[in-house]
């Protein structure tokens, strides 16, 4: 087990997740190994979710095959930069994530607080698959590769292709490699705090 850190995240580490990383359009010809998918998962995984619900789930296409299937769905302005990217990773959550509560959270009778709930499956499936997919993010940044998240894309197109007769549904397209950094542009503008925050 590991022991818990205390200490602030200082130096390159921060530089790799927040302040040098970049939303990228264009990628190397580079492939991205299948176990640098699965560290990051690893990682990503152990954030925290609402009773441990973990509701997201992941297509990762890479195959030329997934990817004729994904680009219908792409908006015309998304098509050459995901068809290009080595990984595209689907971002979806599980509308029957609640049958996994009695494992995921053995503390508590807690799929009884989902069943026939339509409206608290529905927003807390999204809610947390979101929050999960942002740790994904991060996880994928902190084993070296580069992201483009994104939307642009017909959500019912991709769940037919992908998941017709599941419980899952897509949430928004990640592309995942290694970034062309000669083809981003001059960063964008952040809110400062007090433009989006406050203290009570």
């Amino acid at each position: 087990m590991t022991t818990p850190v205390t200490g602030p995240v200082e130096g390159a580490a921060l530089d790799t997740l927040f302040l040098a990383a970049r939303t990228h359009i264009q990628w190397q010809d580079r492939p991205v190994p299948e176990a640098l998918l699965r560290r990051a998962w690893d990682l990503a995984r152990m954030g925290p979710s609402s009773a441990n619900c973990q509701p997201l789930r992941v297509v990762f296409v890479r195959s030329p095959e997934a990817k004729a299937r994904l680009r219908p769905a792409l908006m015309p302005g998304n098509v050459d930069k995901t068809m290009a990217a080595p990984v595209t990773a689907i971002l979806a959550h599980d509308l029957e994530f609640h049958d996994k509560l009695p494992v995921l959270f053995p503390h508590a009778d807690a799929r009884s607080w989902f069943a026939g709930n339509e409206p608290l499956i529905q927003a807390t499936a999204f809610r947390n698959a979101t929050l999960q997919a942002g740790y994904l993010l991060l996880a994928l940044r902190a084993v070296g590769l580069d992201c483009g998240p994104m939307s642009g894309f017909d959500n019912a197109a991709v769940d037919q292709a992908f998941f017709a007769g599941t419980p899952l549904r897509s949430n928004f397209l990640m592309n995942i490699g290694y970034g062309d950094a000669s083809a981003l542009f001059p960063r964008g503008p952040r809110l400062e705090f007090d433009e989006a925050c406050r203290v009570e």
